[in-house]
């Protein structure tokens, strides 16, 4: 059923600029851009860039917003860069909008849908890679949010007479933004087209939408913004940015590192998203669907055990209903495809288990349909493991947990795609823990020719074991069809085994 829009959204047609009456929160939509980006299932897809001009309430709770001068209505002024990549007819998709939150400015969600197994990317890409997301119907927006990156915030003069950004707005404007493009009429590029919206965010923009549900910005007019979440690899980490600073860099830049372990406002609490979820329901609030994924690297260098322990001990929080924890075996953090890490990278792609899991938060918010069991790897303390970034000091009672591993080097339990259901090496061993990048890259040990003979009689006997393991966590609901032919054909094509 098409959800109707409550709040005053209207417009009036102008060639590429939409204006709307005061009483909204998005005024202006202004489009500087149109190019197609391709033909797929649906049909053509399009790509529009532009910005987005709306006004937030001084009476918001944001630090400071109060203090900005209001305009002629009273009102604080804002706007931000936004990306649409959508259907040139959007009746003819799915019905679904994802939110990508851009990270440090970079968009994130093609890289985390539509990346190849062969040649990963990064992000910031507009490639069209697999084209999963087209193919599938989705449409995809980007909204800027971060001081510097995309988001132009409301400022103040202080006492000093230094200008002061109120970097809390980047909440506002990405609940606004989602708001706007699922529920406004008008000239809302996407009228009429969706049904459902979904949030997706990956390391810092995950702890943003962590840190936005918290904060009670994933409601407004009296109804949800997002009805469900992707996010990624956001360790136990929350976003410092409801503050207000100079700049000229954002405050959400940065995180804890070994060489910084005591970076404040990441991980002071909430850990768990079940203590996130207790303030949402406390505030009478109806959370949305959440699938979490997290890496192997991130329990070594972002204190993700946190995130299923809180700061206290190892004994391990409930996962609400609503939520779904699915950790990715031998997964990497982040992919460096230019690096000077000391081992060899970890190159697992963990993509297919992405798009998988987005169908099941797509189905779960659309049709109730029950995802699969949550998926988790077993720990064991890490105290004192120089590899392991250890507890802040704001938490003495928290104990760091590692994954446990088997005798060949490999993490045990969680989400096992076929190449570490089969392994030729040991994956995402810790690189040296003093380099933030390679930390979170990840390490891939290879075994020596000797292992690999002992352990495989020849490629037939290999690609057979990889097949049965692709087929295996296709029966389980982590690994689609296509995906599952594509890893079963680079196994076929190894030089690894004789």
């Amino acid at each position: 059923m098409q959800r109707l829009f409550l709040g005053c959204f209207a417009a009036t047609a102008l060639s590429l600029a939409i204006a709307l009456p005061a009483c909204a929160d998005v005024t202006r939509l202004e489009i500087t851009s149109k190019e197609s980006y391709g033909t797929f299932r649906p049909g053509e897809y399009v790509l529009w860039k532009g910005k987005l001009h709306g006004e937030l309430s001084p009476k918001e709770a944001i630090p400071d917003i109060d203090k900005v001068k209001p305009n002629a209505r009273g009102m604080v002024e804002y706007s931000s860069d936004i990306m649409l990549l959508m259907p040139a007819t959007p009746s003819r998709g799915n019905g679904t909008l994802i939110v990508d939150v851009p990270n440090r400015g970079r968009v994130y969600g093609i890289a985390l849908y539509n990346s190849p197994r062969d040649e990963p990317f990064e992000s910031g890409t507009l490639a069209q890679g697999t084209g999963f997301l087209q193919d599938r119907g989705f449409a995809l927006a980007e909204v800027g949010w971060e001081l510097g990156k995309g988001a132009q915030l409301p400022t103040f003069v202080d006492a000093a007479g230094k200008t002061q950004y109120v970097e809390g707005a980047g909440f506002a404007i990405m609940r606004d933004a989602g708001d706007y493009f699922a529920r406004a009429q008008g000239d809302n590029p996407l009228k009429g087209a969706i049904k459902h919206t979904l949030a997706s965010g990956k390391s810092q923009s995950g702890r943003f939408l962590k840190t936005l549900l918290l904060n009670g910005f994933n409601q407004t007019h009296g109804h949800r913004v997002f009805d469900g979440m992707h996010i990624f690899v956001s360790g136990s980490g929350l976003l410092p940015i409801l503050r207000s600073s100079p700049g000229p860099q954002s405050s959400g830049d940065a995180a804890p590192s070994f060489q910084d372990p005591d970076f404040k406002g990441v991980h002071e609490g909430p850990f768990t998203i079940g203590e996130i979820l207790a303030k949402v329901t406390a505030r009478k609030e109806t959370p949305p669907k959440i699938v979490m994924i997290s890496s192997t690297t991130d329990f070594l260098s972002l204190r993700a055990s946190m995130g299923r322990t809180g700061d206290d001990g190892t004994r391990e929080q409930a996962i609400p209903e609503t939520v779904r924890m699915y950790d990715i075996a031998g997964a990497s953090h982040a992919v460096l495809l230019k690096s000077d890490c000391k081992l060899p990278r970890e190159r697992l792609d963990w993509m297919p288990v992405s798009r998988a899991t987005l169908l099941h938060l797509d189905k779960w918010v659309s049709a109730n349909a029950t995802p699969p069991a949550n998926r988790l790897m077993p720990l064991e303390p890490a105290t004192g493991d120089p590899e392991v970034l250890a507890a802040p000091r704001t938490s003495p009672k928290a104990v760091i947990q590692r994954p446990k591993r088997d005798a060949d080097g490999n993490v045990l339990g969680g989400v096992r795609l076929p190449d570490v259901a089969v392994p030729l090496g040991a994956h995402a061993a810790q690189q040296d823990p003093t380099t933030f990048g390679c930390a979170l890259a990840g390490a891939f040990l290879p075994f020596d020719d000797a292992k690999i003979a002992a352990r495989y009689k020849n490629r037939d006997d290999y690609v057979n074991r990889i097949r049965i393991a692709a087929r295996s966590l296709e029966a389980e609901g982590f690994l689609l069809p296509d995906d599952a032919a594509v890893i079963i054909a680079a196994a076929a094509a190894t030089q690894a085994v004789k």
